[in-house]
């Protein structure tokens, strides 16, 4: 037989087992196949979303790695990857049920608004769980939701650690980074994610965390960069004094890499992806995420060439992840030119509050406080711009109520750290480099001049 003769009855015979099932096949009872795929898919988003966020983690590791100093990068490395296993760690065993307390909260209640969650460890439901079983299954599985939520709040501790580099003790900012991950942005998540009393009284929008996440992030680095004091030589006979990164090269490309996770940030944050309507709205936050940044950025280039006559590259990185913090907090509602003039003001806002720090003398060395403090609040108040369920005082009273709880409670913490085992390194350390002194291992041996 010919071949061309074959192929069509080879064709009709392997279809033939497919046609008899569709025919014949009846309805396993007690299947609900759409609530199923809604399970299986919002599960998939957040475990999608949570790698994405993860990789984050690497972004802020290789963006600090490449503003610090040569002598100072193994130390900034260290406590990314220290930071981020902390989290990993006391998130389960305190934040979780902390930000989540579905109900059982020890002061308040879902009806009038919760204050204070309930302490234990996170608990993942049982191996080969059945849907009867399963602790919400119209919604997600809980081990995808805690992996998703975990890596919102390793991105709170690893703000922090850019603004307090070169001059600050390794252990002492690790205890910081535990009760800032166990305690304080657990409990102030709650108060809108988790139920509390924000989201109930007051209304407060912030659709992935333009305050919950990255101000929250930026107020703990300024209480942290006050009482730490600024890099030896900074502000010398009244003048700043800059101190060029080691690196402009990984600078970047942890910018590209913090881009990219910034789709899993956003994009996730949809929490659902079981329909027609919330795929199409995890695109549309996909391309407003995108378009924010770019305007951040390229407002940032044009604006630093016209103050000072050449276009500074820290300034456009930062003013991208400025674009991406301001739409942070409504990355669904704005249209494309919404979404990037968003993002633009970020960007103008970075390239004005650097200076103005330094004018106040407080060192930040990445510009983490320009970029999540100041663009994250503005983030937060441009959600009245595209969305009508936002109230000025709705968004205004909470962005207040959260920066004097976490700026209040890291300043107390920071000075009793900074009162009993000190927080800060001798002059000789931070001229020699945090590398040599705290760790001895350097990240560029082969040009130590020693």
């Amino acid at each position: 037989m010919k071949l061309k003769t074959f192929l069509p009855i080879l064709a009709a015979a392997a279809a033939l087992p497919g046609m008899v099932l569709a025919q014949d096949a009846a309805p396993v009872a007690g299947i609900d196949a759409s609530t199923d795929s809604i399970f299986i898919l919002n599960s998939l988003l957040f475990l999608v979303g949570g790698f994405l966020v993860f990789w984050m983690a690497a972004g802020f590791a290789m963006l600090e790695a490449g503003l610090v100093r040569s002598k100072n990068v193994t130390m900034q490395l260290t406590k990314n990857v220290a930071l981020f296993s902390l989290a990993a760690i006391f998130y389960y065993l305190i934040g979780y049920n902390l930000m989540y307390p579905l109900g059982n909260w020890m002061m308040g209640t879902d009806e009038t608004g919760g204050y204070l969650g309930a302490f234990g460890p996170a608990i993942l439901e049982a191996v080969g769980i059945s849907r009867e079983a399963a602790d919400d299954y119209g919604y997600a599985s809980t081990g995808s939701d805690f992996f998703f939520q975990l890596m919102f709040c390793a991105t709170t501790a690893s703000i922090v650690s850019g603004t307090l580099a070169e001059r600050i003790k390794l252990w002492p900012f690790l205890i910081f980074t535990i009760v800032l991950v166990a305690i304080i942005y657990p409990i102030q998540a709650s108060w809108k994610w988790g139920g509390g009393f924000l989201d109930s009284q007051y209304g407060f929008l912030d659709f992935a965390g333009s305050t919950v996440v990255h101000s929250v992030g930026g107020w703990a680095a300024l209480a942290g960069a006050i009482l730490l004091g600024p890099r030896i030589g900074k502000y010398k006979d009244g003048r700043v004094h800059p101190y060029p990164g080691s690196n402009l090269a990984l600078a970047t490309l942890g910018t590209f890499i913090l881009w990219l996770g910034w789709f899993g940030f956003n994009g996730g944050s949809q929490l659902a992806m079981g329909t027609v309507g919330d795929v199409a709205d995890v695109s549309r936050i996909f391309a407003n995420t995108n378009t924010a940044a770019a305007g951040g950025a390229i407002a940032a280039l044009i604006l630093t060439q016209i103050m000072y006559g050449k276009v500074d590259l820290t300034m456009v990185l930062n003013g991208a992840l400025a674009g991406l913090v301001s739409i942070t907090a409504e990355p669904l509602t704005p249209s494309l030119g919404g979404a990037t003039l968003i993002g633009a003001v970020g960007g103008v806002i970075v390239v004005f509050a650097v200076p103005m720090l330094d004018k106040l003398k407080i060192d930040d060395v990445v510009g983490a406080i320009p970029v999540h403090l100041c663009a994250g609040i503005w983030g937060t108040l441009a959600v009245l711009l595209t969305n009508d369920d936002a109230t000025f005082m709705g968004q205004l009273i909470p962005i207040i109520i959260v920066g004097v709880f976490v700026f209040s409670v890291s300043f107390v913490l920071w000075f009793i750290l900074k009162a009993t085992m000190g927080i800060r390194v001798d002059a000789e350390a931070e001229i020699n480099g945090l590398d040599v002194h705290e760790l001895g291992i350097e990240a560029y041996p082969e040009f130590h001049k020693g």
